[in-house]
Order: structure tokens, then C-alpha cells, then sequence
């Protein structure tokens, strides 16, 4: 059995630090072992034979396990996923979420509640969409500037008002790097973050 992890952003302005944290711990908490590490940045829109995920699809063997944070991450289409688990499920593989918690394995009801996710995750989508092109239009006609906060390249923007939340992290003896994954800060952020903002005994190393 081999237990494989997928990973995906849709650009490479996104973090996948935060879907790495999530995987280790779930795998953690499950006393689990990941054998192999695919990650990818891709929109899930673009064919799926462009895409590492269909390699992977094609060496899972029969009681590998593939994890990944969501269902969404594997594709975007209803169909698209309902195929993509019906190729998992035919082969004997399963399919584990970190987020909804399913473990989809090959039986009648694992196929109908990932049918029924994949309906409502894609209407789901549509309507976040109409809703941000919605907002973001209100917001233009407004006269409202868009777009990233100054100096935000670095991410650290993301731990303003945060202070007391890392600071606790930090006496809890919680480690920088899993900090960093997760707020999904680089750790040069969360260092400049610790040195500007907060007041504290632990040296940064």
C-alpha cells in the first residue's frame, strides 16, 4: 500500500504551505505514513492530461490511498470528479479529505455521497463567484482602490492584529515553522512580524 498526498494551487501567487500543514497533521493524528508528495500549481479548470495529478491517477494501485485536503483539489467540474473517483474506486484505491473527512472507498455509498459533494461543491463555487464579482464591482463604483495592501508582497500583512494569538503560540512552544504554515507567512515574515510587533523573551533564530 502506498499513501500518496496531493497538493494544488491555482497560481503561483498562492500559498500550498497551508494544505501541507493540514495533510501532516491529519496524517499524524491517523498514525499514517505519506509515501509520496505531488504537488502542482494549476488551475483545476485545464485538462486533466496536463496535469501532474493524472500521472499520479495512472501508478495508484489497488489499496493505495490518496489524501488531500478537499475534493475540489483533484478538480473543478461535478463530472470531472465523479470520473476521477470512479477510476480511484474501480482500481481499489481510496480518496481521504482532510476538511470534509471522507474516506471514499469502493462501495455504493462512498460513490453517492462524493456525487452529492461534488454537485453542491460546484454550485458552491459558482455562487462565491457571482457573489466576489458582485462585491468587487459595488466596491469600483464606489471609487474603493483594489487590489494587495502596500508592502504586501512578503505576506506578513496577513499577521497584523495577530500579535497576541503568535505570541501565545510562541509560549506554547509552537515552532516558527509551523507557525508559518499556519498563517501561510514565508519565515523571513513571521521573523520581521516577531521583531517589529512583538515583545518577547524567545531570541529569533
Amino acid at each position: 500500500m502506498t499513501i500518496y498526498a496531493y497538493v494544488r494551487v491555482s497560481s503561483a501567487v498562492q500559498n500550498e504551505e497551508n494544505q501541507h500543514y493540514e495533510i501532516e497533521q491529519f496524517a499524524t493524528a491517523n498514525s499514517l505514513i505519506i509515501n509520496e508528495w505531488i504537488e502542482e500549481t494549476i488551475s483545476s479548470g485545464k485538462d486533466l492530461k496536463k496535469r501532474k495529478f493524472n500521472s499520479l491517477l495512472k501508478k495508484m494501485k489497488k489499496d493505495d490511498i490518496l489524501i488531500t485536503t478537499e475534493l475540489s483539489r483533484i478538480g473543478r467540474k461535478s463530472f470531472e470528479i465523479m470520473g476521477i473517483l470512479y477510476e480511484c474506486l474501480n482500481k481499489g484505491c481510496q480518496v481521504w479529505t482532510t476538511k470534509e473527512h471522507y474516506r471514499l472507498g469502493n462501495d455504493l455509498n462512498s460513490q453517492i455521497l462524493a456525487f452529492a459533494f461534488s454537485i453542491s461543491a460546484t454550485i458552491e463555487k459558482e455562487l462565491i463567484a457571482a457573489r466576489t464579482r458582485e462585491t468587487l464591482a459595488r466596491l469600483k463604483s464606489a471609487g474603493v482602490k483594489l487590489g494587495r495592501p502596500f508592502g504586501s508582497k512578503n505576506k506578513s500583512y496577513k499577521l497584523e492584529g495577530k500579535e497576541k494569538e503568535i505570541k501565545d503560540l510562541l509560549d506554547k512552544g509552537i515552532s516558527k515553522a509551523n507557525i508559518c504554515k499556519m498563517y501561510g507567512v514565508h519565515r523571513s515574515s513571521l521573523y520581521h512580524f516577531i521583531k517589529r510587533s512583538i515583545s518577547s523573551s524567545q531570541p529569533v533564530q
